[in-house]
């Protein structure tokens, strides 16, 4: 792994259509996105290679994080590819990949998220993203 990229693992006791949709429905989003105390108020997602997402991370402050991007490849339920921009970070757009892997207790989400142009802001994601996904394990196991 490069040292401004990330990949985490988890499995999901979900079909791998119930995780690809929970990942790609505005509506559950809002459900389950946002790590810790954050969550999203609001989230457009145009589902087609070249269309764009749009999402709003509600900070306890009442601030509003956006989160953008364009999806690179879209192949439901295996892999989503796409650009990814927050609005209170400067520079390029960085690039995640999602993987929605057949798994005997359900779906293994591997993602992959890479061209940080420093490792701190690497790391933030780090902890951003491990919130993001203890909720989406919360989402289907409840």
């Amino acid at each position: 792994m490069q040292p401004t990229a990330l990949t985490l693992t988890r499995v999901i006791r979900a079909p791998r259509e119930a995780v690809f949709a929970a990942w790609t429905d505005p509506q559950s989003l809002k459900q389950w996105w946002g790590p810790g105390p954050v969550t999203c108020p609001e989230a457009h997602v145009d589902l087609r290679e070249g269309g764009a997402y749009r999402i709003a991370n509600l900070e306890q402050d009442g601030s509003i994080t956006w989160i953008e991007g364009t999806f690179e490849r879209v192949r439901a339920p295996e892999e989503l590819v796409y650009t990814w921009s927050v609005n209170i970070v400067p520079g390029d757009p960085t690039r995640v990949r999602v993987m929605f892997l057949p798994h005997a207790e359900g779906t293994e989400l591997v993602l992959t998220h890479e061209r940080f142009a420093v490792e701190a802001v690497r790391d933030m994601h780090v902890m951003g993203w491990n919130g993001c996904l203890d909720k989406l394990e919360a989402l289907f196991a409840g």
